[in-house]
């Protein structure tokens, strides 16, 4: 009798478990990385109102230079652009204006401001995300007062 010679071919390809092995690892780097990406937006985002305060800020103080105290909280920050009325009478106000328009914060609201009155410290701020006062994350306020 005749024997028979079985050949068997190597297939190329990959195996379940393989196969499954790649997924676990993609999943695991996708759960490390995905969160950074929506977070970078909103980081973005504070990064750019915190500059924006400090624009303001150093505007503020130039005023105060020249007019020996800051806007009253009635006279507000459009108190940069344009010369305010009423008390503290601005008796030196710069000419053309501290900035040639307010910022919106970066969710297109408008900053805030208060002047609590003689030697206190004001405060500019954004309401954040949700344009409202206190809130967490995106939402929390970001002010003069944090670095």
């Amino acid at each position: 009798m005749m024997q028979r010679k079985i050949e068997y071919r190597q297939q190329g390809g990959f195996t379940l478990i393989e196969i499954m092995v790649v997924v676990v690892i993609l999943g695991i780097l996708a759960a490390a990385i995905v969160p950074r990406l929506t977070e970078a937006p909103a980081e973005a985002r504070k990064k750019m109102a915190r500059t924006n305060i400090n624009t303001i800020m150093t505007q503020l103080e130039l005023y105060k230079m020249h007019n020996f105290n800051y806007p009253s909280t009635d006279q507000g920050l459009q108190s940069l652009v344009s010369k305010p009325a009423g008390s503290p009478e601005p008796r030196n106000w710069q000419q053309g204006g501290y900035l040639n328009k307010l910022p919106k914060d970066p969710w297109g609201n408008e900053y805030q401001y208060l002047n609590p009155g003689v030697n206190a410290e004001i405060d500019v701020f954004s309401l954040g995300a949700d344009g409202r006062p206190g809130g967490e994350g995106e939402a929390a306020d970001i002010g003069n007062w944090q670095d």
